[in-house]
């Protein structure tokens, strides 16, 4: 990679340096992709660089092993929807999952235009019950294009089979569990356990 401008979902930031941050990058063509944006926890990148905004990304190499430079442009923010406690988690969790799950470097498109979905969903829908389907969806094609195959589950609409949701939910978390995360329980699985807890609760 010498150059690359597309599309893509922020997936993961993390801090690195002073002032700079090591970006996680979900794109139609390339797969997941990493960055090195300097001044990435500044007043002009912070609202920029937030897990589940749409961006148009700049990837220039630098040379060596060094990670490629990194710019983005935003074209749709999630960060509105961040005050809402449901809407918030889910969105750490499939923009989480996504970066951990993935090998960089190996396009997966589906898994792009489902998570564009996703994020769409969340953002638009009034409440979990018009996003959670496309979750438990993007969680089970996840497994799937990694290899894991998961027989998906017949939930009945977004609006109604609520129990068959979430136990369909519960399928889906074990195989993460038993394939995904077995090195990131720690730190990843309680952000899915309060997603679910929350999500159970709205149920009852």
């Amino acid at each position: 990679m010498s150059q690359i401008r597309t599309d893509a979902i922020i997936c993961a930031l993390k801090a690195h340096g002073e002032n700079g941050g090591v970006v996680r990058l979900l794109t139609p063509d390339s797969g997941l992709l990493a960055g090195y944006v300097q001044g990435a926890r500044g007043r002009e990148n912070r609202p920029v660089l937030i897990p589940g905004n749409r961006v148009v990304a700049d990837l220039r190499a630098r040379g060596g092993s060094q990670l490629a430079s990194l710019s983005c442009e935003l074209v749709g923010s999630v960060g509105p929807w961040l005050g809402e406690p449901l809407a918030a988690l889910g969105i750490d969790w499939i923009t989480t999952l996504t970066a951990i799950a993935l090998p960089e470097g190996h396009p997966y498109p589906r898994l792009y235009d489902a998570l564009g979905g996703v994020l769409g969903a969340i953002v638009a829908a009034p409440a979990a019950r018009a996003w959670v389907v496309p979750l438990l969806r993007y969680e089970q094609l996840l497994l799937a294009e990694l290899g894991y195959g998961l027989v998906q589950s017949d939930m009945g609409s977004a609006s109604g089979a609520w129990d068959s949701v979430l136990a369909a939910l519960h399928e889906s978390g074990s195989q993460l569990d038993r394939h995904i995360l077995i090195d990131w329980r720690a730190t990843i699985r309680p952000v899915r356990a309060r997603l679910i807890a929350r999500l159970t609760k709205a149920a009852g």
